[in-house]
Formats: C-alpha cells, structure tokens, sequence
C-alpha cells in the first residue's frame, strides 16, 4: 500500500475492522464494515453499467446517513469525483451546482428530487435515489436492464461470500481530483474548490496521528453537515479511517436530540459549532449556577473550585460521559462561555479552517490550547501573516501545505485572486501569529457573515435578492448578535404608485421579507428589519460604505 495513499487507509481500515459495526441510521440499519465494502462494491457495478469513467462527476446531496456515506466512498474508489452539496442550499442553488459541476449521477433525498426542475440538469443521466438507492431517472438502457436483473446478478456475484480478499480500491494519486466542494449556494457566484487526495490524505492522517484516544469501536455522533468539510473529514473519514462507529442523527441536532444522542451514544470526542455549546451551557449550566446554594457557594473560594468540579462532571455527563474532548470549529466561540469552560477546566478546544484546505489550518489538544487562540498551525501546513510584525500586529492570515486546494472549478479568474504570486492562499481573515505557531484570528477580511452552525453567509447574495424586489430602492444586510438584519431604502416612487403610504410600510415589508425568506437557505434567512429613511453613504465607486452600518 502507497504510505500516501487515502483510500489505502480506508481500505485497510475496512479490512483490519470487517466484523464492528460501521455506520447506524438513527433508529435505523447498522452497517457493519464488511456490510458498508459490499454496498460500495455493489455501486461500483451500477456505475459500470452506467458508463461512468474515470474523472466523471457524481453529484450528492441529501441529509447525512449511512447512504450518503456509501455513495460519498464508492464515487471516489470507482475513480469518480464526489460534488458533495449540502442539502440546506435552495434547490436553484442545487440545480446550478449540479449543472455547473457537470455531473453526470446525481445521489440525492427523494425530498429534495421532487423539488427539482430536472430540465435544468441536461448532463445528469442517472440519478439515484438516497433513501433507498432506487433509480430516480435512468436514460442509459444498459443501466436499466442491469437494475431490472440485479437481485439476480448479485445473488450470483456474491453465492459464495464477500470477504476481505474481495477488496481492492484503486491507488489515488496525490494531486488527483477527489471532492468538488461549492463553497456558496446562489448562482451568482458559487466556487467549486477542488480538493485533491493529498488533501484528505494529510487532513485524515492528522486527525489519526493527534487524537489518539480514539480507537477502533469507539462511536461517534454525526451531527454536522456531511456536505461540510469539517464534519466530512472528522466525523466521517477520519471515523472510517480508525474502525469506530458512527451513529447518524437523521434530525436537525436540537439540543435535546443532541442529548439524547450523547446519552445513547457515549462519544469520546464531540465535534461542534459554537452555538451548540453556548446553547448548552447558557441553557443547562448558567441558570442553575445563578440560583441558591451554587451562587453562595461559587463565591467562596475554597469551595468555588468544588462547585466548578461538580460543573464540569455533570457537562461532561451531559455530553454522555465518556468525552476526552469537544473540537470547535466553524465560528469563534462566545468569549463569556469561553472563559467559564477555561475555569472549569473543560476540555474544549477550538480549531480553524476553510473549504480550501479541506479543512484543517490550527487545531491544538485541549491540554495546550491557548484561549481565544484557533489552536496551533497542523502538520503539514504553513502559515504567515501580511504583516511587517506577526506577532502584535494583524495582517492577513495566509497559508499553504498539502491540505491546499487545487484551486477552484472552471473559475481561474477566482482561483488567481485567492492566490499570491508565490502560491500562498489568502484566508481572508485577520490575525495574528505567536512564536509558538499558535494562531489567533482579530477578524474579518471580507464581508462574510459565518452562521450560527459554521456556514459561510455572504451577504451580497441577500441583498441580490432583496434589491430584486420592485419595492427595494437598495439594502443591506448585517449581522446582529448572531441573527440577520436586513436594512431596507424603499422606493417611495413605485410604493407611492400602488397607494402604499409611509404608514404602512412596516407591515407591507413583512410580508415582502416572508417572500424573500422563502428563496433563502434555512441558515441565512433574515430574521428582522429596518427601514431607512435615506439612501445609504457611497463610496465615489458607488459602492456603500458598509463598515459605517455595522454595529
């Protein structure tokens, strides 16, 4: 096996655990390995008869499940490219993606198919479905034949077993292509990142290498988008790559179907977003310390760190109480709820990363984190700030190593721009780097808004969708603690002409809003509004002087 290889770990991973349990749909089918190597090697016999080569592109998208998975790994050991397309984006969005991508499969949530205007996806041929890996849409009569007499050819193919032996994958190469992962889900202006196996080599062998209290038959919680890089490489490949169990969540993770999973589940290591655990805590932990014997109690200081003990136990209990360590990632943590967790001790940790690296940038174990830092730059990646001093002051955070991307897809103008000359990414956030390589982000080089569970929120394409509407002079759209705003500068003129006086502004705009939401992602959708009474202040480019309206 290449030392290098990724789906040599993974292959090696299923054979060295071929009798545990893989993969569990919430209140569902577990796969165990040997189960979760036959599906894959079965796709790989729809995909022949589908004629799909080496290098083609297989679109999926839909909720995280077992399904999801098998489609996600036998795409990539067929030699396929996977287009992993997070099911909250809009389907316009979806459709563009799928188009764009040039997929000629389409894996996707029989949901999110009936929503679809499948004349908008002239190169899709196949699309299957991932509830149950039904054919959706066939044009290929091969194709079709084949899954008439599949249950047949199967029973032949596998009379007498399937077996370790019976796995081969192919040999990646480390610049191939593996994953298109779109970064933004409006046709305006979406960027394909290309990320090569290099990529999730080097991401999945530091995940092995530094959280090595995981071992195989540990279980894990699913509860980040599959879709994401994040949670593709740490829940799932690196899950994969080391025998443990994965146990899907099937709903939105709620606080408490996040409980009862933990309760039920027991993981070692809980992967977040900040707003998951600052729910957590504000919800579970702050109002009990707030009342009674605790608020006494923590004031006193001999039995403060008693009090904190007990804090921190029945948090980790919370979490089902074997956890050796929550990673954070997505967004910056609440400072209050950081420096609580600091002075219980807790084991938390908060890493850093994009798309474009697949993810990994920082990460750091809890015992060595430095608070209000993202954690400490990972092997085999670099990073230096656009700064004459890094150390005390902010620059742009640029970075390079294998976990880069390949650059983005059919987009080299973009791919140009997020480059430097000598091949250096630019992050687009601000920070600062210490001496001990640990890094610590001031900000926000571009306008993008991160969502409460990680997702990148651009707000120009709210405003695309606002400034559409007739009845929109221009706005803005802003984040305030955490939620959308948008700031709206009617057009008295056409309002004035369908009798719609000032007085009735406000709840005209309500139900302009509810529209708008409606061609929204879930995550992005605005929560409130404000109507400004003048045109906003411009740049001699025309463009708004953004900075003066954010708070």
């Amino acid at each position: 096996m290449n030392q290098n290889s990724f789906l040599g770990l993974i292959e090696q991973s299923i054979r060295n655990h071929w009798d545990l349990p893989a993969m569990t749909d919430f209140q569902g089918h577990t796969f165990y390995y040997k189960d979760f190597a036959r599906e894959i090697d079965k796709l790989h016999e729809f995909f022949k008869s589908a004629d799909i080569q080496r290098g083609d592109k297989i679109s999926i998208c839909g909720k995280n499940s077992a399904n999801w998975a098998i489609a996600f790994f036998a795409t990539l050991s067929y030699g396929a490219v996977a287009v992993s397309i997070l099911h909250e984006f809009d389907k316009s969005s979806v459709q563009y993606i799928v188009d764009h991508s040039d997929s000629k499969m389409f894996f996707v949530d029989e949901s999110i198919w009936n929503e679809i205007d499948e004349n908008l996806l002239p190169n899709v041929e196949t699309v299957f479905s991932l509830d149950s890996f039904s054919l959706l849409k066939v044009t290929s009569k091969e194709l079709k034949i084949f899954v008439t007499n599949s249950f047949r050819f199967f029973d032949k193919k596998y009379e007498k077993g399937f077996f370790v032996n019976d796995v081969a994958f192919r040999t990646d190469k480390p610049e191939e292509l593996a994953v298109l992962n779109y970064t933004s889900g409006t046709t305006s202006n979406p960027k394909g990142v290309m990320i090569p196996y290099r990529s999730l080599w080097s991401n999945t062998k530091f995940a092995n290498d530094n959280l090595n209290f995981i071992h195989s038959g540990d279980n894990i919680v699913c509860m980040l988008p599959m879709a994401h890089t994040y949670g593709l490489a740490f829940e799932i490949l690196n899950s994969i790559s080391m025998g443990c169990h994965i146990h899907f969540l099937g709903k939105t993770p709620s606080p408490k179907v996040l409980l009862d999973a933990f309760a039920r589940v027991k993981p070692k290591l809980v992967l977040a977003v900040p707003l998951i655990i600052e729910k957590i805590i504000t919800k579970n932990v702050f109002p009990k310390l707030k009342q009674g014997a605790a608020k006494t109690l923590i004031k006193i200081p001999v039995l403060n760190s008693i009090v904190h003990n007990k804090v921190k136990k029945s948090l980790i209990d919370v979490f089902g109480g074997n956890l050796v360590e929550v990673v954070i990632g997505g967004a910056a943590l609440n400072a209050d709820v950081e420096k609580f967790l600091r002075k219980i001790k807790f084991p938390y940790t908060v890493g850093y990363g994009m798309t474009e690296c697949g993810p990994l940038i920082s990460y750091a174990y809890w015992t060595e984190f430095k608070e209000r830092s993202c954690g400490k730059v990972v092997d085999r990646m670099q990073v230096k700030i656009d700064s004459d001093d890094p150390q005390n002051v902010v620059g742009e955070i640029l970075t390079k190593g294998a976990n880069l991307m390949l650059g983005y897809y059919k987009n080299d103008e973009a791919t140009k721009a997020t480059f430097t000359d000598d091949g250096w990414l630019k992050t687009g956030d601000l920070g600062i780097l210490d001496s001990d390589n640990f890094v610590f982000i001031r900000g926000r080089n571009k306008n993008m808004i991160l969502g409460p569970s990680g997702q990148n929120i651009y707000p120009e394409e709210i405003e695309d969708k606002l400034n559409n509407s007739p009845y929109i002079l221009e706005s803005l759209a802003l984040e305030e603690n955490g939620k959308i705003v948008a700031l709206i500068v009617p057009d008295a003129e056409v309002l004035g002409a369908e009798n719609i006086l000032p007085g009735e502004y406000n709840s005209f705009f309500e139900n302009q809003i509810k529209l708008i939401n409606d061609k929204l992602a879930a995550y992005s959708k605005i929560a409130s509004f404000r109507i400004q009474a003048e045109e906003f202040e411009k740049t001699p480019k025309r463009s708004i002087k953004r900075f003066k309206y954010q708070g």
